[in-house]
């Protein structure tokens, strides 16, 4: 996608998503996505001083995408198990985000922004628990801690292959059949 002019950052942060979802985050460069970008090999480093530096500021807006999903889920009064499907949902339509942010080594875990990002979506998870468990419990660190391992996975999962919906059936169907697990029948 040559750039033209306009929003440098944003083409090279889109730039870098597709360079991801190519070849994973370890094995992007900064010239790399300069050249996709049709831009000097200068550029992302202008902005975003280098590889480490691109790979938070996608982390960052991966987290910030999904504390909003789960802000909205959470607005919309969704069950706990609801909160799980966005999730999975969010993992499996943004692919290369969910990439970025499963890489710690790969980017700055004590960035401001990525740690406020990281919190609001943690709060999102912790206040659906919350609401699991009928108010703040001793309980409701660790029902949030198993709900967001369950659905983790199972997005991992997905995005590896070594799960898929069964015929007829869409990953929000298979997210909601696994995150059931969560309530006390399920």
């Amino acid at each position: 996608m040559p750039y033209h002019h306009g929003d440098l950052r944003r083409a090279l942060l889109d730039t870098a998503l597709e360079a991801v979802a190519d070849q994973g985050p370890a094995a992007i460069s900064l010239r790399d996505v300069a050249r996709r970008a049709g831009v000097s090999h200068a550029a992302p480093t202008h902005h975003f001083g280098d590889k480490t530096g691109l790979l938070t500021a996608l982390a960052v807006e991966g987290w910030s995408l999904l504390a909003g999903a789960l802000t909205e889920a959470g607005e919309q009064k969704q069950s706990f198990a609801e909160l799980g499907v966005t999730y999975v949902l969010f993992a499996t339509a943004h692919p290369a985000h969910f990439a970025v942010m499963r890489a710690p080594g790969l980017i700055r875990g004590d960035d401001p922004e990525l740690v406020a990002a990281q919190q609001r979506a943690g709060d999102r998870l912790r206040a659906g628990a919350s609401s699991h468990d009928r108010g703040a419990t001793s309980e409701t660190t660790t029902t949030a801690l198993a709900g967001w391992a369950l659905v983790h996975g199972l997005s991992a999962l997905l995005l590896e292959g070594m799960v898929s919906p069964e015929p007829g059936t869409d990953v929000a169907t298979l997210a909601r059949s696994v995150t059931t697990r969560l309530s006390a029948g399920g």
